[in-house]
């Protein structure tokens, strides 16, 4: 079974049409970032450097992280290639790079360089600890950045080590989404007076910010330091996921009082004095090992039918190959693919506005064309690139 593919085109131009960004080439975080900003229409150029960016990728034709943008292959380390870039961020409203702090200035590219050329230009740089600080020039990935502001702390069960949660959290979530809502807000300032800002987008702080729910339910008396125990990290019989009799698993988020009700009606525990009170936290492992014996009974598609249609808060935990094909993803065209890629449908979606269709990733898919643009003579001939 394929997905849907729903592309609505409709009479207005994607909300970043008319945008220009250069994207000196990195890996997770920075090219999230031009992923969000190019899925909604601004043209955004990558500069490649020979070899490829990414030391873990095979193919980098593969990389949806890389969708939809112009690339040109240049060594960085020569003045020549320095210079087209830095020409290319005179016409550009915005870069971005995901240097170590200092690296874009040894290289000549760094804010004050360019918006001396460009005022305007928004300077994105993204890092894991931010472009001070004790931790500044130390090395990290994800794991690290999230490790330090308690967000990792809070995640696992109880007497068991936290687990990595991906690296969804810090690279995506605290440092590209961060990134690309602070580019716009910052595009926005310029537009209104000519004046550029540099954006210090740390990994740690984005997803110390993603953390400010856990501070309100903290303020408030209702945050236990132990995890498991609380409501939303699966402490709650009401609030986590269990194993179904074919190992598949289910997700149940009951919280409401009327979710709540429902639940516990649909598995026949109305009146089970067990559940009577839903937020007796002396109950919940109690609760909740009833509850997994429960779910562990039937197959996932019985309590599906079962559960689906009660509104109770109920849903199926599907691997990434089952989700493109579920009713609802594909109602909506939830996923897509491009150059026979599947992947995420651009997000998030605007009232009657046109889809960028994304399309992959091609080293130097532009290069003749980029160059031209701004006033190279005889672009072919230009001796730009460094073979690996």
């Amino acid at each position: 079974m394929t997905p849907v593919q729903r592309l609505d085109t409709t009479s207005m131009r994607p909300v970043l049409d008319g945008v220009r960004v250069i994207e000196l080439a990195g890996i997770g975080p920075a090219p999230f970032c031009g992923m969000m900003l190019a899925d909604h229409g601004a043209e955004v150029i990558r500069i490649d450097r020979p070899g490829g960016s990414d030391p873990l990728a095979q193919d980098q034709s593969r990389d949806v992280l890389l969708r939809s943008r112009r690339s040109i292959t240049l060594d960085l380390k020569q003045p020549e290639a320095v210079e087209i870039v830095s020409r290319l961020a005179e016409t550009a409203d915005g870069l971005i790079e995901g240097f170590r702090p200092g690296v874009a200035e040894r290289l000549g590219l760094g804010p004050d360089i360019l918006m001396q050329r460009n005022p305007a230009l928004v300077y994105g740089r993204m890092t894991g600890w931010g472009q001070e600080g004790p931790l500044s020039d130390m090395a990290g990935h994800d794991l690290n950045y999230i490790s330090l502001n308690g967000c990792l702390g809070a995640l696992g069960s109880e007497g068991e080590p936290p687990p990595p949660p991906l690296n969804l959290i810090g690279d995506y979530g605290g440092g590209g989404m961060m990134l690309a809502f602070g580019f716009v807000a910052a595009l926005l300032a310029a537009r209104h007076s000519g004046r550029g800002r540099v954006i210090d987008c740390s990994m740690a702080e984005g997803s110390a910010a993603l953390m400010a729910g856990m501070w309100s339910l903290a303020h408030n008396g209702m945050w236990d330091e132990g995890r498991g125990r609380n409501l939303l990290d699966g402490g709650a019989p009401f609030y986590a996921c269990y194993a179904c009799a074919d190992g598949k698993f289910v997700a149940v988020g009951a919280i409401e009082t009327q979710f709540y009700a429902r639940l516990i009606d649909a598995l026949g525990l109305t009146g089970d004095p067990l559940f009577a009170a839903q937020h007796d936290q002396s109950r919940w492992p109690a609760m909740k090992a009833r509850l997994a014996e429960i779910f562990a009974s039937a197959p996932r598609a019985a309590w599906t039918d079962k559960l689906q249609l009660r509104d109770c808060c109920y849903t199926e935990v599907l691997t990434m190959a089952e989700a493109p094909t579920h009713a609802h993803n594909r109602a909506r065209g939830s996923y897509l693919e491009a150059d026979g890629r599947l992947q995420p449908h651009p997000a998030p979606r605007f009232g009657d506005t046109e889809v960028v269709v994304p399309t992959m990733w091609r080293r130097d898919s532009a290069r003749s064309e980029i160059l031209a643009e701004i006033g190279v003579a005889d672009p072919d001939r230009v001796a730009v690139r460094q073979e690996p």
